[in-house]
C-alpha cells in the first residue's frame, strides 16, 4: 500500500534497491538513449507504478504516453502485455503517430490498438500536449454514465475545468474515430469517454497526474452526493467560485506555495511540487525512480 509517509525536504536519501521490486530507471546514460528521452522514460515509467499505487490500474489495460522531446511524432507508450507494477525505462515502447515501432523496448510484447488510435489522435491534433492518461476508473466511468455529466459541485471538479465528452461506439479500434476524439476534446485538457473511461491531456507528466488526481477524486464525490444523477437537494457554487478556483489552481504549486511572505506561483511548474513529493516517497520505498530533484 502506497502510503504518505513523511520525509524531510532538506536531505533526500539515496535511493536504495529492494530485490522484490523492479526497478524503474533501469537503463544507463550509455545505453544510447538521449538524456531527454532517457528522463521522460523514468518519469513515464514512475507515473505507470503511481497509478497501480494508487490502485487506479486495470490490469495490463489502458495506457498513458508521452511525447519524446527530440522527435515531437514520436511518443513511448507501455507494452501490451505488462501490469503497471513492471513498467519501467527500458520496457516503454516508442513509436511515431503513424503506428510504425520505433523501438520495441525489453520486452516481446506488442502496443495495444485501442491505445495507439486514441493517443496518436490526440497527440496528432494537439501538438501542445506532451503526455496523454487514459483509465477507466469505476468512479469516473460512473460519471460518464450519468446524463448530468461532471458536476462542479467539489473543489476538485473545479480545479479540472472544462471537460469535453465522447459518445460511446464500442471498442476504439478504429482509426476513423480519430477525428471524432480531437473533435469533441477540443482545446479541453479533459475529456469523459461516455460509458467508458477518461481522457486526461497534460503539458507535462507531472501536470497530467495532477488533473487526473483531482478528476478522480471529483467524480469520487460526486457519485456519493448525487449516485442516480439526481440534483435536486444539492448545493451549486457561484459562476464566480468556479472560475476563481480554477484560475487560482491553474498556477504551480496549485497557486498556494507561500514563501518569504508572499504567494510565488512561479518556482513550481504544474504538478511538479507534488510529483517532487511522490518520487521521494518512490526512492524512499526502493523503486529507483531516477529522479533528479529540482
Amino acid at each position: 500500500m502506497f502510503s504518505a509517509g513523511v520525509i524531510s525536504t532538506a536531505t533526500v536519501p539515496a535511493p536504495m534497491f529492494h530485490p522484490h521490486i523492479t526497478p524503474i530507471a533501469d537503463l544507463k546514460d550509455d545505453d544510447g538513449y538521449d538524456p531527454e528521452e532517457l528522463t521522460q522514460r523514468n518519469k513515464l515509467a514512475s507515473l505507470y507504478r503511481l497509478v497501480d499505487l494508487f490502485r487506479w490500474s486495470q490490469g495490463i489495460y489502458n495506457h498513458i504516453t508521452v511525447r519524446v522531446s527530440t522527435d515531437p511524432d514520436e511518443i513511448l507508450i507501455n507494452a501490451f502485455g505488462q501490469l503497471y507494477s513492471e513498467v519501467s525505462a527500458s520496457s516503454l515502447i516508442k513509436v511515431d503517430l503513424d503506428g510504425t515501432v520505433i523501438d520495441g523496448g525489453s520486452t516481446n510484447f506488442g502496443v495495444n490498438q485501442a491505445g495507439y488510435v486514441l493517443h496518436s489522435a490526440i497527440h496528432n491534433g494537439r501538438p501542445e500536449v506532451k503526455c496523454v492518461v487514459h483509465l477507466h476508473h469505476p468512479s469516473v466511468v460512473a460519471v460518464s454514465a450519468q446524463k448530468c455529466g461532471l458536476l462542479p459541485i467539489s473543489q476538485e471538479s473545479m480545479i479540472v475545468g472544462d471537460v469535453g465528452y465522447h459518445e460511446y461506439r464500442g471498442i476504439l479500434i478504429d482509426e476513423a474515430e480519430r477525428a471524432l476524439l480531437v473533435r469533441d476534446l477540443g482545446d479541453r485538457n479533459v475529456m469523459i469517454l461516455r460509458n467508458h473511461g477518461f481522457v486526461v491531456c497534460g503539458e507535462s507528466i507531472e501536470h497530467a497526474l495532477s488533473l487526473t488526481y483531482h478528476l478522480i477524486i471529483a467524480c469520487e464525490t460526486q457519485i456519493r452526493t448525487v449516485p442516480g444523477g439526481n440534483t435536486d437537494n444539492v448545493h451549486f457554487p457561484a459562476q464566480s467560485a468556479i472560475k476563481q478556483v480554477y484560475k487560482v489552481a491553474s498556477q504551480g504549486g496549485g497557486g498556494v506555495n507561500r514563501q518569504n511572505g508572499h504567494v510565488n506561483s512561479m518556482q513550481w511548474k504544474k504538478g511538479e511540487l507534488e510529483w517532487q513529493a511522490y518520487m521521494r516517497q518512490l526512492d524512499a520505498q526502493g523503486y529507483v525512480t531516477g529522479n533528479v530533484p529540482n
